[in-house]
């Protein structure tokens, strides 16, 4: 039927960026979430599953199952992003923790899962390191033919980088599980950090939707104010929210207004240029074109996005 729900899961390291991400899902008729597979990332796992349970309580969406995966990279250390968004990646403002609890099933298993259950149909969105699906991956090397599109939030396509100078944070946090995940899918939507720069959003409108009536505002604008206030302090007028803007490419496709197909590839051993995603843009060394890359979105669209998940 036309008028069917697309199944959706998320995978996910909630901080402030990826609730407002799930916010924009978790609200969207034409999807239907099936899950929130966790992962460490933004801060460490215990807090970023807390963050997503208490964000569906938020939501009023307890019926969307949370699944804690992952609770550090595949091979080597990483830092996280509390400087941003708060040790706890909330923003630290000490909110009451959700009631319910985490399934039992790990996350990993939840993928495969779900990929089998909704094979063919399935809306895999990537907000955070990649390690969840690296690990299904080589659990199951077929996991791909049963994908129907995979989004990506990750890397910096000009490595213009946000956590050294030439890499993104979620590929830099996990780099071996991006090049698993790069190499494993012969197509899948990106949007990076560079994407993301060129759609900021300014302050004070982002401070107007904040102040809409009702519990979905007022929280967001709690834990999102030590990022807001820092972001404004570093980077200027311009808010940037990444997964924000990988969460409209996947919900809302059309608002996609320029996209270029390159081979992508992730620097694993160099200590300098580790995590950097290098592309092919010139298509040099004969290797398909797996990633779609964006460059452009309708602004307008994307806010509306934004603004509707706030309630605004």
């Amino acid at each position: 039927m036309t008028n069917e729900r697309i199944p959706l899961l998320i995978d996910t390291d909630p901080g402030v960026d990826d609730a407002l991400a799930l916010l924009m899902a978790l609200r969207d008729t034409r999807h239907d979430v099936l899950g929130l597979a966790i992962v460490a990332g933004n801060v460490g796992l215990r807090h970023t599953v807390a963050n997503a349970l208490k964000l569906c309580e938020i939501a009023g969406r307890e019926d969307v199952p949370v699944f804690a995966g992952c609770d550090r990279p595949l091979l080597h250390a990483a830092p996280d992003a509390a400087y941003v968004h708060g040790v706890d990646g909330f923003g630290d403002v000490g909110y009451v923790p959700a009631t319910r609890g985490v399934e039992p099933e790990h996350a990993v298993q939840a993928i495969l899962r779900l990929s089998h259950e909704h094979a063919g149909r399935l809306l895999l969105v990537m907000l955070g390191p990649l390690t969840n699906l690296a690990l299904a991956l080589r659990l199951d090397p077929t996991l791909p033919e049963r994908i129907g599109r995979l989004v990506v939030m990750g890397g910096a396509v000009t490595a213009r980088g946000n956590i050294t100078p030439s890499a993104e944070f979620n590929v830099y946090f996990d780099p071996e599980a991006a090049r698993i995940v790069f190499e494993a899918f012969p197509a899948f939507d990106l949007a990076d950090w560079e994407a993301t720069v060129a759609h900021g959003m300014h302050h004070r409108n982002v401070d107007g939707w904040l102040a809409a009536p009702g519990p979905v505002a007022a929280f967001y604008e709690a834990i999102s104010r030590h990022t807001r206030l820092w972001s404004e302090d570093g980077r200027g007028e311009l808010w940037h929210a990444a997964d924000a803007l990988a969460m409209a490419m996947a919900l809302s496709p059309h608002g996609v207004l320029q996209a270029e197909s390159r081979p992508i590839d992730v620097v694993l051993g160099d200590p300098v240029a580790r995590g950097t995603t290098v592309v092919d843009w010139q298509r040099q060394l004969g290797r398909p074109d797996q990633a779609r890359i964006l460059l452009r979105y309708d602004q307008p669209m994307f806010e509306g996005l934004v603004r509707g998940a706030l309630g605004a």
